[in-house]
């Protein structure tokens, strides 16, 4: 279960990545695909909601009860999350302006990605350096089974419905190489 989340982390800094080159073209003043922008942030949301809060929630909980000397850490790495989500569909609000070409000022949109940007990529790394050791450290088989079981059902199935939604997404993610974070 653990190398399932270390792979849809790298997956999710795959995408990260994918995000972060178009952010790169617009603050060279060049106009990205913003249609692939918006397969990016609706895979991402999709993701959040479907997969990544209900793990979250049963690694806070289960390493609350079996290590509470970690609920600091464990509170303050699931708050940075909630975060994230606020922050990304108020881009995606903004993708929608933009593909109805309503008036955006570029330059805040830019500024506003790269902020995301910057947020996840650092919720990542500490879900790798904090969380995933404590999950390693704390959780026993039946623990993990519990997080495996967590996933809402038919997760597999919604994965392939993803893929199959977002097949430029998917092209540009092959020829993305997982970034450092």
């Amino acid at each position: 279960m653990l190398n399932q989340l270390r792979l849809d982390h790298a997956n999710m800094a795959r995408m990260l990545h994918v995000l972060q080159l178009k952010q790169k073209t617009l603050a060279q003043g060049e106009r990205p695909n913003f249609k692939l922008m918006r397969e990016v942030v609706d895979h991402i949301l999709a993701y959040m909601d479907g997969f990544a809060a209900p793990l979250e929630r049963v690694c806070v909980e289960r390493l609350q009860k079996d290590a509470p000397e970690h609920a600091e850490v464990t509170e303050a790495i699931a708050a940075e999350y909630l975060q994230l989500k606020p922050r990304l569909a108020r881009l995606s609000d903004d993708i929608d302006m933009i593909l109805m070409d309503n008036v955006l000022p570029m330059d805040r949109f830019a500024d506003d990605l790269k902020s995301y940007l910057e947020a996840h990529r650092a919720y990542l790394r500490q879900e790798r350096e904090t969380l995933f050791p404590l999950i390693d450290r704390y959780f026993d088989s039946d623990e993990m089974e519990a997080l495996r079981q967590a996933l809402p059902e038919g997760a597999e199935k919604e994965l392939e419905r993803l893929q199959l939604a977002y097949p430029e997404l998917y092209a540009e993610l092959r020829g993305a190489e997982v970034p450092e974070l």
